[in-house]
């Protein structure tokens, strides 16, 4: 039996589920308890669906006795960030401005989570609008890391994070456009993913060819989030950039004995120079990055010439900030988060001939990185330049003593990835000084998502002194 049904793994519940060992109802009262016990104290949840949750598990259990086939996500609990629309449920994107909003209908990743059997257990907070790497808000407040309840979660997807760290939920639904899925995974000690472009519909969304903002999970273990993409890909009219089931490879059959015997594996502690690394991050990713070694993959210190990148994140930053959100700003800019209204002001200034040439630089990158992956299978790089700084701060200006640019750059090295379209898997890795957790990025090559799956798995399975859990864990019973 399961001593923490919290913690529990998708595969382990599935297991006790068809073993008749456990039912929905009990994992789902103790997320919920977990959730009473912490989230006071976190803030992660900002709005509960506990009665819609405690009446699924209810028939899921005459599911289970009636001996019905179970889908993938059968009695798996799940959270939803509060960007992502849920039909009858509050969803503010964070937003004094939406505060009372609800939804007629779920977004396709909601739909999906449902058809598959999750149970839904509540929206998790995010920064206004998802702009910005600290989760806070007018409307709920600051989220807590629970490794340091003093610093940030990160964000924008910082609520889900800490949900999934802390035992709230089995895994969390959220949105990556610079890196929401990856910083709050690195910042928590979690896993996060973010697919190829379109590997899970995007809808709705104010761009429908857009393929910088991406649906993905966060998870405990690099299986379930796997097994969970999996459980939510394949194609949708409504998302014209949506793939075929299966363009990426089998996710499902990557985590079967994955070998990295003979891969090419890259080490890029800065992209380059992109941005500057704090020494502890820098430290932690280069040793986690020869553990490939061990493996049977040869590891090599390298970065793609990525001259130019930075001036092609703001342009198409920029950009999308103000296709969403330039008509809220005119009319509310005193009741909106100022890193927000900054981003549309400063895309509202940018000629037709800036974009032009963001547009060339973007595909001349793209050629260039196209031509360094083809001599690397993997590039790994660490997640976040800098460690959970105070949730009290909008976000970092400097990393060891060196100034940065703006608010957007300190994440730039999962920006770059997000410009490039290229699938990448933030994973546990080690950690820092006063035991705050380090993620590393594992980066493959055009839809070579099963690939990512592969080596975070077995970069997973072969470090388990690299993970642990949030101290915070132990001053609670499950």
């Amino acid at each position: 039996m399961l001593t923490d049904l919290s913690l529990a793994t998708v595969t382990e519940l599935r297991a006790h589920y068809v073993a008749g060992i456990l039912t929905p109802v009990e994992v789902v009262e103790a997320a919920i308890r977990r959730i009473e016990a912490l989230n006071g104290t976190l803030n992660a949840i900002c709005t509960p669906n506990f009665m819609e949750a405690r009446h699924l598990a209810a028939e899921q259990v005459v599911q289970l006795s009636a001996g019905r086939p179970l889908p993938p996500l059968f009695g798996i609990p799940v959270t939803v960030k509060d960007l992502t629309d849920t039909a009858g449920l509050r969803t503010t994107f964070g937003s004094a401005l939406y505060a009372d909003r609800v939804p007629e209908a779920d977004a396709i990743v909601v739909e999906r989570l449902r058809a598959a059997g999750a149970i839904l257990l509540g929206k998790t907070n995010t920064p206004e609008f998802g702009a910005g790497g600290n989760t806070t808000n007018a409307v709920f407040g600051a989220t807590r890391n629970p490794w340091n309840t003093a610093l940030t979660s990160g964000g924008s997807t910082g609520g889900g994070a800490v949900a999934v760290a802390t035992g709230m939920g089995t895994l969390a639904e959220g949105t990556d456009l610079g890196g929401s899925l990856r910083t709050p995974a690195a910042f928590n000690g979690v896993v996060g993913f973010r697919t190829s472009p379109g590997v899970i519909p995007f809808w709705p969304g104010d761009d429908a060819f857009d393929t910088l903002w991406v649906s993905g999970l966060m998870g405990r273990s690099v299986a379930d989030v796997a097994l969970g993409t999996a459980a939510l890909a394949g194609p949708d009219a409504r998302a014209p950039q949506s793939l075929a089931t299966g363009a990426v490879g089998d996710l499902v059959a990557a985590l079967a004995s994955p070998s990295m015997a003979g891969l090419r594996i890259a080490f890029s502690p800065d992209l380059g120079g992109l941005v500057p690394v704090a020494a502890a991050i820098r430290e932690a990713c280069a040793v986690a990055a020869r553990r490939f070694e061990a493996l049977g993959a040869v590891v090599e210190e390298a970065s793609p010439d990525l001259d130019g990148l930075s001036e092609v994140i703001m342009a198409t930053r920029s950009l999308a900030m103000v296709a969403s959100h330039a008509e809220r700003v005119a009319e509310h800019r005193a009741r909106m988060n100022p890193n927000l209204v900054w981003s549309v002001e400063r895309g509202a200034a940018l000629t037709a001939g800036a974009m032009a040439k963001a547009g060339r630089l973007r595909s001349a990158i793209w050629h260039r990185m196209r031509s360094f992956m083809a001599h690397y299978d993997i590039l790994l790089t660490p997640t976040a330049s800098v460690l959970p700084f105070p949730v009290e701060q909008s976000f970092p200006t400097e990393v060891d003593g060196v100034q940065l640019a703006d608010y957007t750059a300190w994440f730039h090295l999962t920006y770059a990835i997000t410009v490039l379209g290229l699938p990448a898997m933030s994973v546990p890795c080690g950690f820092a000084p006063g035991r705050l957790p380090v993620g590393m990025q594992i980066v493959g090559g055009w839809r070579r998502d099963a690939l990512v799956v592969a080596a975070a798995a077995a970069f997973e399975a072969a470090t388990p002194d690299l993970r642990g859990q949030p101290p915070i864990l132990a001053q609670f019973a499950a």
